[in-house]
């Protein structure tokens, strides 16, 4: 059975797209901002800062679906400014560090010039 949720944001009607899809044991989280509700984008000027708010809106979105970050077998993430990785892999590994997901950190062209990260997660729930 398929379940989607949403964050409401505004891209996520506009571009159809949900926040979250879950089927059965499988968890997929779209490619996360730091945006609020309206769009709004949190932490300005500050990578590290963004991947970690970032990372607690993936966790509030799994939490919804059933799963939790301790599920989390993937992560990508995509920073604006390559300089900024490091900031960015210290914001991941401070939440990560005991999880350990497989990982992957590129540099990528942002919709908005001041959303500096992004971050997509696939998370699988232990059916035991």
């Amino acid at each position: 059975m398929r379940q989607n949720f949403s964050t409401h944001t505004p891209w996520e009607a506009m571009a159809g797209y949900s926040r979250v899809v879950r089927i059965g044991n499988i968890i997929a989280v779209s490619g996360t901002t730091a945006s609020n509700a309206a769009g709004e984008v949190q932490h300005i000027g500050d990578a590290g800062a963004q991947a970690t708010y970032i990372i607690r809106k993936i966790e509030a979105s799994l939490a919804e679906a059933g799963a939790s970050l301790s599920d989390v077998i993937r992560t990508r993430i995509f920073v604006a400014n390559i300089a900024d990785w490091e900031a960015v892999a210290r914001a991941h590994g401070a939440i990560f560090g005991n999880i350990r997901p497989a990982n992957t950190l590129v540099s990528a062209s942002m919709v908005d010039p001041l959303q500096l990260v992004e971050i997509e997660a696939d998370a699988v729930i232990d059916n035991d």
